[in-house]
């Protein structure tokens, strides 16, 4: 998959077949959209095009709201992108000069001039151009003016619930995993570096690495304890995770801590990626050390139970 970080920057005298969106995710129902779009690429053997957009929308266009979190990182979607086979990713800043182009502009100018665009797959309820005026129906005048395809792709349903980037975060957050993984198609991970901590862990036998991730739009589930599968230099192990302040040793600050089972490695300053299989509990404080070191003995076999 070929990256490019402007729309100027990309280039192509044969024809492309196009999606657009931010694709936070790159859940089950994108992957309808992608697997559309590469099937009509093969077809027609025009070369796949997404146009996606850095920074999210929402952190420009509402500058009073920066809560919202990101599924994936830039580097994370890109990875998700290229194994759903994807041949060029089109990744241009998002600001507000280029949120008040117009509908027929950004058609014109955009998809047909810069990106040649053979056919557009979108979904049902796809809106573009200033104050996302430009509809479905002005979308099939241009593109009969202007003499492109568009392909329209129903909104995908799991259990009777439309699939969503805004569901799944929501899901994260309250730390359904299992519901959120099963939207996704793929467990839901996080990526970053290993730390140092303070070592109380392993007085008590349960040691952990503590995970710094720098990013900071990158979305953490809720708070407590899950089983989890971590990679480490391309190598799988189980473990556990605790997300939270560590109440018990009078933490206040929020921690990323995987106690990873059979491990006793240095990998400080290595990044891991850890996958959440399922949430065992919430944070607690307990009364002392051994207090936790009870629970934690709980937690790993309730852990090894789910991830067998």
């Amino acid at each position: 998959m070929k990256v490019f970080s402007s729309i100027p920057e990309f280039s192509s005298e044969n024809k492309t077949i196009i999606t657009i969106g931010t694709f936070d995710g790159v859940h089950l129902g994108h992957k309808v959209i992608l697997n559309r779009l590469n099937k009509i690429s093969k077809k027609t053997k025009h070369k796949s095009v997404l146009l996606t957009f850095s920074p999210h929308p929402r952190y420009v266009l509402q500058k009073d709201d920066q809560e919202m979190k990101l599924i994936n990182t830039l580097n994370e979607k890109q990875d998700l992108l290229e194994k759903a086979g994807l041949d060029n990713l089109v990744v241009h800043e998002f600001t507000k000069e280029f949120s008040r182009i117009k509908s027929i502009n950004f058609v014109r100018d955009i998809l047909v001039e810069k990106l040649n665009v053979h056919t557009l797959v979108i979904g049902y309820d796809h809106h573009f151009g200033r104050n996302r005026e430009g509809s479905i129906p002005e979308l099939k005048v241009l593109a009969e003016l202007y003499d492109f395809s568009i392909e329209m792709i129903s909104p995908q349903l799991f259990q009777d619930v439309t699939i969503s980037s805004t569901k799944i975060r929501q899901l994260l957050e309250k730390g359904e995993i299992e519901i959120a993984n099963h939207y996704l198609g793929y467990d839901f991970f996080i990526s970053g570096e290993v730390v140092k901590g303070n070592g109380i862990g392993k007085t008590i036998g349960f040691p952990t690495a503590n995970i710094l991730i720098k990013n900071k739009w990158k979305l953490l589930p809720s708070d407590g304890v899950y089983a989890v599968k971590v990679n480490i230099n391309d190598r799988f192990f189980k473990g556990m995770m605790n997300i939270g302040q560590k109440p018990t040793v009078g933490g206040k600050d929020k921690s990323l801590e995987v106690h990873i089972f059979d491990f006793s490695n240095n990998i400080y300053e290595n990044e891991i990626k850890v996958r959440f299989i399922k949430r065992i509990r919430d944070e607690k404080k307990f009364k002392d050390l051994q207090g936790l070191k009870k629970q934690l003995f709980i937690d790993k076999n309730r852990a090894i139970q789910i991830l067998v």
